[in-house]
Formats: structure tokens, C-alpha cells, sequence
């Protein structure tokens, strides 16, 4: 049976994502990147894709004026 990596292939897999359960392992520490920005939102992906949780409880959750990403 192969493994699964990330939520996305639970989904292919399965319609749905009940099955998955994220893996936290050492790799997966805090970030201290502003909440909303570009890096924030590079490490939630990379976490996704890694199959671990999204949130750490240890993030920073701060938001400093002007950094958050844009929708262009």
C-alpha cells in the first residue's frame, strides 16, 4: 500500500479528507513569520505538502501593518 503524503492525496484517494491525520515529526516547529504574510503563507503550503499540520500552536500570530499579501 503506498503511502499517503498530504491531505491532497486523501482527497484523490478517498472524495474526502476524514481519513487524514497530519504527522508532526521534528521538522515541524514554529514560525515566527507575520501572520498573513508571503512567508506565513509559504510555510503553511509547504507544511500541507509535507502532510503535517498547518497550525503550530506555538506561531506567531502577529499581523504588522503592511505586510500582509495583497490580492491583486
Amino acid at each position: 500500500m503506498t503511502r499517503i503524503r498530504n491531505v491532497f492525496e486523501i482527497i484523490e484517494l478517498y472524495g474526502h479528507d476524514e481519513n487524514f491525520e497530519p504527522v508532526t515529526t521534528s521538522e515541524f516547529v514554529p514560525t515566527h513569520a507575520p501572520a498573513g504574510s508571503r512567508e506565513k503563507i509559504d510555510i503553511l503550503a509547504e507544511r500541507i505538502q509535507r502532510g503535517m499540520p498547518l497550525w503550530h500552536p506555538e506561531d506567531s500570530t502577529d499581523i504588522p501593518a503592511g505586510e500582509l499579501v495583497a490580492a491583486e
